[in-house]
């Protein structure tokens, strides 16, 4: 498969590279970013950080926003970041022109009604298409974490439990922990998936986590004065399914922060350790 650099940056001793390639997954044309530490020209394989970024964003938010380089050049750590949607003219969006629904908004999942089902297929991008391509391309071994903000905490959350052992650790800012029960997801699943609520058990992180056998350590990161947060977000959700199944959840609520990237650069090294620990 073909990429096409179309960006380069120098960026705490490594480099920040934006990729526009072919999804045959997807159907069209996507661009990912790439942060590539300084250990990469040295030889070796290294571990890869996926973030998956939040409603309304793109590949280049988290890597200009969060600060993470500097810490990922340290650890020797590789960050991939795709774009949150499929992308182009034949790719349908939101009917009503709404931001909170289609391009920018393909919420990580397959979808299975039209006219979305044909290109809406991020699940399978993230998890199979994106790392095969990234493995093939860079210094990149298998050795695989995920995290992601809000959407993409929740795409992030799905992604680990629906494939156990593909990823050595999760972690999560700020995920809509429960989709079917709040409005951004009723409206996605709805349109993605259909009116059959038991086919949204199968993208609903909180579910998935209650059912979950293989164990499962997960790092989540939520301000207390997150305007979401009670109508959307429901961290509470995910504390009662990590109970239910017995798995590890450390749910930091952080007084005085609210949803945007200042709270994700607050406590992004905090993150990357964890991941680095665990990718050892």
């Amino acid at each position: 498969m073909t990429l096409d650099n179309i960006s380069c940056q120098k960026s705490a001793g490594g480099w920040h590279k934006r990729y526009r390639h072919r999804s045959e997954v997807l159907g069209c044309d996507m661009v990912f970013a790439v942060y590539l530490p300084p250990q990469a020209e040295q030889g070796g394989k290294l571990p890869v950080l996926y973030w998956l970024s939040g409603l309304t964003c793109t590949d280049e938010n988290f890597m200009q926003k969060a600060g993470a380089h500097k810490l990922a050049a340290e650890l020797g750590l590789i960050i991939v970041a795709p774009d949150t949607s499929p992308r182009g003219a034949d790719v349908p969006g939101d009917p009503d022109g709404a931001w909170d629904f289609g391009l920018g908004a393909g919420f990580y999942l397959n979808a299975t009604q039209q006219p979305w089902a044909q290109h809406y297929r991020m699940h399978d991008y993230v998890v199979d298409e994106l790392p095969a391509l990234v493995e093939a391309h860079f210094p990149a071994s298998d050795r695989r974490a995920i995290s992601g903000h809000s959407m993409g905490g929740h795409g992030a959350l799905v992604c680990a439990l629906r494939n156990p052992g593909r990823y050595s650790s999760v972690s999560a800012f700020s995920p809509i922990s429960n989709p079917m029960d709040c409005p951004w997801g009723q409206k996605a699943f709805s349109r993605f998936l259909g009116e059959e609520r038991s086919r949204w058990r199968e993208w609903d992180a909180s579910v998935l986590l209650s059912e979950a056998k293989a164990p499962l350590a997960l790092l989540v990161d939520q301000g207390d004065r997150d305007d979401f947060l009670e109508n959307q977000l429901k961290p509470e959700a995910l504390v009662q399914a990590a109970k239910a199944a017995g798995h590890d959840l450390e749910l930091r609520m952080q007084p005085g922060y609210d949803h945007s990237y200042y709270f994700i650069a607050s406590f992004i090294d905090d993150h990357l350790r964890y991941h680095a620990k665990a990718l050892v």
